[in-house]
């Protein structure tokens, strides 16, 4: 236990300014892990932040990225990223550029053009330089080293004015990188300036506007029209209408009235209520979100592996490919030096792997951060990525394809009690069952005003199947029409033909006997949502194979259901492991199957399928931590939009893998013949990463409705 707590104190997250590549994050952890008192340190490329086991300063880890001048700031601490102007941060660049223009104007062939185009090279590629360099003397074969190279080489040769514009045009293509990082990151960006960072507090007789650090749980936060909710909590005093779009993506109002529970970051758009909150800052939904897509940043998808892994051995491979070029012909067929070196070093420029290496981060952050922004949780690029590949979606059906709010409907009494005696017995009997139809029984009987003062021993649960207690005295059973078929094997024709014409209607019918006699039939039904034929007739127009509904309830029921809503299939009568069971096999039929369920009843299933989703993350905090995917909203409208994304995002990744490597091997045909140049070399680079960044920004154009 003390060791838990000792890892816990030592765990420091900061936020990292400045970090432009995949590379550039790798290095940055392997110089934090190199520090003195660091156990370990693990970089989030997508979120900008690193975490840090051990103990260091600020001033440390700045050090340790000073090689990219990058800016650390403690994750808690407020800050307020300082934007400077383009020319102030891209100054060297642009005096870069005016030299290389200058050279170009005076003609390549003098003296003074060569000293003008040396001087753009080395105040464009300082940075460069510098990175490139130490890089290659480490033997660590980067894209910094590729261009350090083929720039030097260039400028050995003689050809100044191709070294200048490789410089210049890697520059524009650097910025373009970092561009679309930060346009990724904006989604998440925007979620965190969703909540106010300060609230008007009522303590004792005074109300004070108090930092969210500072709001206790308990506190009673006072909301105006028109004000944005800062905390989580309960409202306490008055009714209004809520936007809570910024967590379910919903962007219709919801009325919130005494005891219903309110997020931050939402709206109050016409009444002024008081809000007692119940929980602290760190622990808000919208907090919840944030910490999860940025921890969904940092998971890689299976792509974004294969690039990692590629590139490892793609670039020392470009080196040695480029020095064979440069070096053979020369040595063993008299070909002419300048000629083949030329031809080497555009090899090195052309290798470089920029757009492939950004191809998937680019997709992956900005699908997760439009994903969030539409209410859709994605806990991770492989969840992203498997959700595109489904072929098969199998709902529970209470409260996910129902509203899961199920009403009495018909009480057909037997012998001499009275309905609302009978119901008497049944709603004292089910006040201690968890199960969900239990709740319709309580609540009629209560609107009935039956006597529920009624005196309950040995109460007891049959899994599955009923519950049983003593009532005065005398034991009664409340479950199923099975286990009542077990008990009176000779049950009448008449209760028979009952249960099966409720059962038809799509009603769910519980029994109330003891062992001798049934004396009620409780017929209860759960309604369909009106979303949920509209979504199923979605997911089979965007080619999902298979849809099956799963429930507990009886066949009838489940097919009266499942005919209203079109799905392909019914599984009824499931235990939690009989659903455990058919998920399996769905896996080994389809493949990639999805499982959409509540978070808490359906976990076993929801981790059992390729993709578990849940509904309603907004309130609970199990469907937030069990699910891949979690619809902050209670309805599944937002489950096409997901697969859409996904397919998208994956599309996406394809083109942009195969446009990167496309590019090169054309590149690499033209250098055969010598039709290759610096300039075209570094243009193909550019041009690719500006492709690959304007495809992967596509994704914020996929919309929620």
């Amino acid at each position: 236990m003390e060791n838990k707590i000792e890892n816990t104190e030592d765990k420091n997250v900061y936020r990292v300014q400045g970090i432009t590549c995949t590379n550039c994050a790798g290095i940055f952890e392997k110089n934090v892990k190199g520090l003195p008192g660091v156990k370990d340190a693990q970089v989030n490329f997508g979120a900008s932040k690193i975490t840090v086991y051990g103990s260091t300063t600020v001033e440390n880890l700045e050090k340790a990225g000073a090689f990219e001048s990058l800016k650390v700031t403690p994750e808690k601490q407020r800050t307020i990223e300082k934007k400077k102007p383009f020319w102030q941060e891209h100054w060297n660049m642009l005096v870069s550029a005016v030299l290389l223009a200058a050279g170009y104007f005076l003609g390549e062939g003098s003296i003074l053009s060569a000293v003008i185009f040396a001087a753009s090279i080395l105040i464009g590629g300082y940075d460069l330089f510098k990175k490139g360099l130490k890089n290659l003397f480490r033997f660590q074969f980067d894209m910094n080293t590729l261009m350090t190279v083929a720039i030097i080489g260039a400028a050995a040769i003689g050809k100044w004015g191709e070294g200048a514009t490789v410089v210049i045009l890697f520059a524009i293509s650097e910025v373009l990188e970092r561009y679309s990082m930060e346009k990724a990151r904006q989604s998440i960006r925007s979620l965190m300036d969703i909540a106010p960072k300060e609230a008007l507090i009522r303590r004792g007789s005074e109300e004070i506007t108090v930092s969210v650090e500072d709001i206790q749980v308990s506190d009673v936060m006072i909301v105006k029209p028109g004000q944005k909710l800062a905390m989580d909590g309960v409202v306490i005093k008055g009714t209004s209408t809520i936007n809570q779009a910024a967590i379910t993506g919903e962007s219709v109002p919801v009325t919130k009235t005494i005891d219903d529970e309110v997020f931050a970051g939402t709206l109050n758009e016409e009444g002024l209520l008081e809000v007692k909150v119940t929980k602290h800052v760190e622990d808000t939904t919208i907090s919840k979100i944030i910490h999860l897509v940025e921890e969904a940043q940092a998971e890689r998808a299976p792509s974004q592996a294969f690039v990692d892994r590629f590139a490892k051995y793609y670039t020392p491979a470009i080196m040695i490919l480029a020095l064979g070029i440069a070096v053979v012909p020369p040595l063993f067929v008299a070909a002419d030096w300048g000629d083949w070196v030329y031809r080497g070093l555009a090899l090195l420029v052309v290798g470089c792997p920029c757009a492939l290496v950004i191809s998937t981060p680019v997709s992956i952050v900005t699908a997760i951060g439009n994903a969030a922004k539409n209410g859709v949780l994605i806990k991770g690029g492989i969840h992203l990525e498997e959700a595109g590949r489904l072929a098969a979606i199998a709902f529970d059906k209470t409260g996910t394809l129902t509203k899961g709010f199920p009403e009495v409907t018909n009480v057909h009494a037997f012998g001499t009690k009275d309905e609302k005696e009978l119901l008497a017995i049944a709603a004292v009997i089910e006040k201690g069952s968890q199960h969900p139809l239990a709740s319709a029984i309580v609540r009629i009987a209560e609107n009935l005003g039956a006597d529920l003062s009624l005196a309950v021993e040995d109460f007891q649960s049959i899994t599955g199947k009923a519950v049983k207690a003593k009532v005065n005295g005398e034991l009664y059973y409340v479950g199923s029409p099975k286990l009542f078929a077990e008990l009176h094997s000779d049950m009448n024709v008449e209760t028979n033909q009952r249960i099966e014409a409720l059962q038809k209607q799509g009603k769910t019918v519980m029994v109330l006997g003891t062992e001798q006699q049934v004396l009620a039939l409780i017929a209860v039904a759960d309604e369909v949502r009106d979303s949920s034929k509209d979504v199923i007739k979605q997911l089979h127009e965007i080619g999902i194979k298979k849809t099956i509904m799963l429930t507990g309830d009886n066949q009838a029921t489940a097919e009266a259901i499942g005919s209203r809503l079109n799905v392909t299939d019914v599984k009824a009568d499931l235990m939690p492991q009989d659903k455990l069971d058919y998920i399996k096999q769905l896996r080994k039929d389809y493949g990639n199957v999805a499982m959409i369920g509540d978070g808490v009843n359906d976990a076993p299933a929801l981790a059992a399928s390729t993709v578990g989703i849940a509904m309603g993350g907004a309130g609970t905090d199990t469907a937030l931590e069990t699910a891949d995917i979690a619809l902050m909203a209670d309805d599944l409208g937002k489950l096409p939009y997901t697969i859409r994304l996904s397919r998208k995002t994956l599309a996406i990744i394809k083109q942009n893998i195969t446009f990167s490597l496309g590019i090169k091997l054309v590149a690499l045909a033209l250098i055969v013949p010598g039709w290759l140049t610096l300039w075209m070399a570094i243009f193909a680079d550019m041009g690719a990463t500006l492709i690959v960044t304007l495809n992967s920004l596509r994704l914020l154009r996929v919309k929620g409705k």
